[in-house]
């Protein structure tokens, strides 16, 4: 099979896995709290990218960094996973998997507007444009579709989904200019991650009661959610010729992911989400040119392949 193949077949089991993941949070959420949810998550994630670090003989390479490059991961992990996933897990702990989910998508929306502060992008129409089509769109989630009632369902959940985009948004801003090798830092700042839920677990909730549906439903969120899929997801774009080739693949994931919240969950799906999923994504889309040109500020190159 050629790599390119190869990498839209990477690509599609990565969008599938991902696409499943809302409604395993949610399953989750309905016996553990947000704490312990996460807990068992990372411990989940640590397991899978150690053996992925052996399998690939790149564990000893994780422990001959220097110490500023521990510095980062310990700074890393509080962002990512610690702070990032108890804002997305208390989200999908207070709104439908349906409202949650596109909420979170708008990271690269949040990107976008990021990187005018931190980066010195300049806004143009056309990403003026894309902003404001999305945030229609996450208008129309929030308020199920009483838009000029503005009345909105949660508002502190919906706050907090968008806020997770925003800390996704940061992370990825900031990550992406760290040249170590992509598993090895991922599994450190897991590993520091874990070191700040275990406190938490133990300060605001307890250790979570076994139940072994609900303990697979966690395992199913660290192991494809933080996870596997990650690694995956990263082999599609080493595969491909061009990033774009497979990125356009991502979007398909919420909309996949309403069918899988429609079966698994049983939540009726509203005309709203729908038609507010769609102005997301379609932003998305008219601000994509944009977001590969950041990808290369961010990267310091020149082109992306």
């Amino acid at each position: 099979m050629k790599d390119q193949n190869k990498a839209y077949l990477y690509a599609i089991i990565a969008v599938i896995l991902w696409s499943t993941v809302a409604s395993a949070m949610k399953l989750s959420l309905g016996y553990f709290d947000y704490l312990q949810l996460l807990f068992l998550a990372i411990s989940c994630s640590l397991i899978s990218l150690f053996f992925i670090l052996v399998f690939q003989n790149k564990l000893k390479d994780v422990f001959q960094y220097e110490r500023k490059a521990y510095l980062k991961s310990a700074v890393f992990g509080l962002v990512n996973p610690f702070l990032y996933y108890i804002v997305l897990f208390k989200a999908y702990s207070l709104l439908p998997a349906q409202e949650a989910q596109p909420l979170n998508y708008t990271w690269p929306i949040m990107m976008t507007l990021l990187s005018i502060p931190i980066l010195g992008q300049k806004i143009t129409v056309k990403n003026f444009v894309a902003i404001f089509i999305s945030f229609i769109g996450v208008l129309v989630i929030s308020t199920k579709g009483d838009i000029l009632g503005f009345t909105f369902s949660n508002p502190f959940g919906a706050l907090l989904g968008l806020l997770s985009a925003v800390i996704w948004a940061l992370f990825w801003i900031y990550n992406i200019k760290d040249k170590r090798d992509e598993i090895g830092k991922l599994f450190l700042n897991f590993l520091f991650g874990m070191v700040y839920i275990t406190i938490f677990l133990f300060v605001f909730s307890e250790f979570p009661k076994f139940s072994l549906k609900y303990f697979s439903a966690a395992a199913y969120v660290g192991f494809f959610e933080m996870g596997i899929t990650f690694v995956i997801w990263s082999l599609a774009l080493k595969k491909s010729t061009h990033t774009a080739k497979v990125s356009k693949f991502i979007y398909l994931v919420p909309f996949l992911s309403l069918i899988v919240i429609y079966f698994v969950l049983g939540e009726t799906i509203l005309v709203s989400t729908i038609a507010g999923l769609i102005f997301i994504v379609v932003g998305l889309i008219f601000d994509n040119i944009n977001f590969s040109k950041l990808l290369m500020k961010v990267r310091g190159k020149k082109k992306i392949s």
